[in-house]
């Protein structure tokens, strides 16, 4: 009275379609996920170089803001963008407002043009300090 079992040599198939399913869908990730962080960053901004300043880690970027402050000479104002959209300061701070609620270490970072005025600066960072953020960082090139 023997037990059953399935004939063969023992040796299992190896199945490609389902592993190339499973590479395609991470690729589609990959791709969203990058086309993302890309499109929070104003392309017209020269940031100002800082010799001594350390790439960032990456490790919470989900988790931050970019607001990007751009200099119009010609007018002799400043532009400010949260991510990709530009919006009255009272909305930049609800928003931020609500992302702070919803993360406690949500983080902001301000990409400022070389050429804006600190004055202007310091307007955006008391935008960002209504909203309840603690955590700024600057983005600037360690070389020209």
């Amino acid at each position: 009275m023997g037990g059953g079992g399935g004939g063969g040599d023992g040796e299992p198939e190896f199945q490609i379609a389902p592993m190339i399913d499973v590479l395609l869908v991470l690729l589609i990730f990959f791709m969203s996920i990058t086309s993302a962080q890309v499109l929070r960053i104003d392309k017209d901004i020269k940031l100002p170089v800082a010799a001594d300043a350390k790439k960032k880690e990456d490790k919470n970027a989900m988790f931050e803001a970019a607001i990007n402050v751009r200099w119009l000479s010609g007018k002799q104002e400043s532009k400010i963008k949260l991510d990709d959209r530009e919006l009255p300061n009272e909305e930049i701070v609800e928003t931020l407002t609500q992302r702070k609620n919803n993360n406690s270490t949500y983080r902001v970072i301000i990409r400022g043009d070389r050429d804006v005025p600190a004055v202007e600066i310091q307007k955006v960072m008391a935008l960002i300090a209504q909203s309840g953020i603690d955590d700024i960082s600057f983005s600037a090139l360690n070389q020209e």
